[in-house]
């Protein structure tokens, strides 16, 4: 029929879009390690790098803060809820974890998000789930494991590894939350609103825990080495703010609004892969054959899980497609 044409290429389109925003914002995302690594060799405490970044995305957004300021009254327990998982959760969790466990293991666990987001789906919100959009997440988190070689160095520190589970929950959050009212029509918030007042949020927390005026300062006036290039810090101060945080906190909401948390969050799996490269290229840090073919593996399930998915307001199963039998209460098949 005419309509129902219309209303399927309309949600093929509105899916290629959120996929190319899915991947801005995990190729935006991937680029912040590569920008801060510089600035920590310089001098920088990590945790000073992240609240230079989010203090920084908040002072961009601000406009947009003042533009929705009857947002808070509306929705405070997300803006509150983004704030702490989504902007602070994640990264104090993650540099803490990193400080006890290699970079590799703690980067394998948060980027157990995905798997954890169906989990959350199929248990809290009792939607039912396809095989498909399983084994995307299995391939994506096995892939991401050759990515990290994550058997190079392993150590079991417990406390460390709750920290990088932290972060994962975190991410979850940030998933969940950023879908949040995506159906509500006209009285759904505004998404820049929502990324605006979670970094306000996000950095009064940060400044508690990185206690920025311990810094010193005077190392942002300098240059940073980036594989024997001298670069200007404050340029990749920049960077980190307006490309890693800003944008990539912009595109990664609308793509989840556009998409669903479970598909996004499997093609943010990318983002491991995506930082590999640059590291690579930008550097020096060489790529083995174990990354190379665990970066496929993760391009392959990003694609199975997002390729299996309904668009929005479609009554198939969450990430489901075609025929694909549902993970439901009465078919969950051995």
């Amino acid at each position: 029929m005419p309509v129902h044409t219309s209303e399927s290429s309309q949600g093929r389109r509105g899916r290629g879009v959120g996929l190319g925003l899915a991947l801005v914002s995990a190729l935006a995302f991937g680029g912040s390690g590569v920008a801060a690594k510089p600035l920590i060799e310089a001098g920088l405490d990590p945790l000073h790098v992240v609240w230079l970044r989010v203090a920084g995305g908040a002072l961009v957004m601000l406009p947009v803060a003042v533009r929705h300021r009857g947002l808070p009254r509306r929705r405070p327990a997300l803006l509150a809820g983004f704030g702490l998982l989504a902007v602070a959760g994640v990264q104090a969790c993650y540099f803490a974890a990193i400080s006890r466990i290699p970079v590799g293991v703690a980067l394998l666990v948060e980027y157990l998000a995905p798997a954890l987001v169906l989990g959350w789906v199929r248990l809290v919100q009792r939607r039912p789930v396809t095989r498909a959009a399983a084994l995307g997440v299995v391939l994506a988190v096995g892939g991401l494991a050759c990515v990290v070689e994550v058997w190079s160095g392993l150590s079991f520190d417990l406390l460390g590894l709750l920290l990088a589970l932290g972060a994962a929950c975190c991410q979850v959050g940030y998933f969940v939350l950023s879908d949040q009212g995506s159906d509500s029509g006209d009285q759904a918030p505004d998404p820049l609103g929502v990324i605006a007042y979670g970094l306000l949020v996000g950095t009064a927390v940060l400044t508690v825990v990185a206690r920025p005026w311990n810094m010193d300062w005077s190392l942002l006036a300098h240059t940073a080495d980036m594989d024997g290039t001298p670069v200007a810090a404050g340029l990749l101060l920049g960077w980190i703010v307006l490309v890693a945080t800003v944008l990539a906190y912009v595109t990664g909401v609308l793509a989840v609004r556009r998409l669903s948390p479970q598909v996004a969050g499997v093609v943010a799996c990318l983002e491991a892969v995506l930082a590999t490269v640059l590291a690579w290229i930008l550097l020096g840090e060489h790529l083995s054959a174990p990354q190379i073919i665990g970066g496929a593996v993760v391009l392959a399930g990003a694609f199975i899980a997002q390729s299996s998915a309904p668009a929005r307001g479609s009554a198939e199963p969450v990430a489901g497609g075609g025929g694909e039998k549902e993970w439901s209460a009465r078919g969950t098949a051995a």
